[in-house]
């Protein structure tokens, strides 16, 4: 279960979507001046270095971030994730990938709270010493589907939740159902992300309809399958459900889709799995 390192995957595919939909949320809490909280559950390394030898024995970055790179402006939905990036690389030359954590660490205020989880040692030991100095920043080496009851409800009232396991296990499936059931039930007013990888559209529209069925209101989902109809692939693409979805990212997340589509049908799709 501590296998998992995502430096292998960093900048990939999935993660262009998963943090160009996790950008466009935060945009839209930064809109309103009361502070928020931003607590990811499997916060990784928290920032990709994408000339390590790890990364380049993948290659994966080179279908995902490397296509928009020089793309400017990248497309609606995509330019906002694109800006950042290209602040942590200020010499215009692509190595350095923001995790979740960096992104997140540039967007919010001083007044606004981040908290992090990691269960790797080594993963945990990188990101603690990126972001576990300072007001406002919290690092722990924990097993986020026990810990996160005791952050939610956060004192703040508002904020927002990224769940990104790494499915290493079939049972991840059904324990962040759990996860998010539980957490919605203490705090049915956060903002909920949660990333899943598409290896086959039966799978992953059976997780949809899963969470549409524990009754909890507002799941907006986009998916992105950049190999479908590659049979040498063992990952279609992914998807981002979202739990009470900020105003207007349902238009938001169309633009991205389209973008992310390049014309092509099918490839990406946006829709309402629970309506509002």
């Amino acid at each position: 279960m501590l296998g998992y390192r995502h430096i292998f995957h960093a900048g990939n595919h999935a993660d262009v979507l998963k943090h160009a939909v996790l950008t466009l949320c935060l945009r839209a809490l930064l809109r309103k001046e009361k502070p928020f909280v931003y607590i990811d559950t499997h916060a990784g390394a928290g920032r990709y270095d994408l000339a390590d030898a790890r990364a380049g024995r993948t290659g994966e970055f080179l279908g995902g971030i490397a296509r928009w790179w020089e793309a400017n402006p990248a497309g609606p939905g995509l330019e906002p994730l694109l800006e950042i990036v290209r602040a942590e690389n200020p010499d215009g030359v692509l190595r350095h990938y923001p995790g979740s954590p960096a992104i997140a660490h540039r967007m919010l205020r001083p007044e606004d709270r981040m908290v992090l989880f990691e269960l790797h040692p080594s993963d945990h030991q990188e990101l603690a010493g990126r972001f576990g100095h300072g007001p406002g920043l919290k690092v722990e080496q924990v097993d986020a589907f026990e810990r996160l009851k005791a952050f939610v409800p956060p004192q703040e009232r508002r904020g927002l939740v990224l769940i990104d396991p790494p499915y290493e296990l079939k049972s991840d499936y059904a324990k962040v159902v759990e996860l998010l059931v539980d957490a919605h039930r203490r705090w049915a007013t956060g903002v909920y992300l949660l990333w899943f990888p598409v290896l086959s559209r039966l799978a992953a529209q059976r997780l949809i309809e899963r969470l549409a069925g524990t009754g909890i209101p507002r799941q907006l989902c986009i998916q992105y399958l950049p190999h479908a109809g590659e049979d040498e692939s063992n990952l279609l693409g992914s998807g981002m459900l979202v739990i009470n979805p900020p105003f207007k990212l349902d238009a938001a997340l169309g633009e991205l889709a389209s973008t992310l589509a390049e014309g092509v049908p099918g490839r990406a799709r946006v829709l309402w799995s629970v309506p509002e």
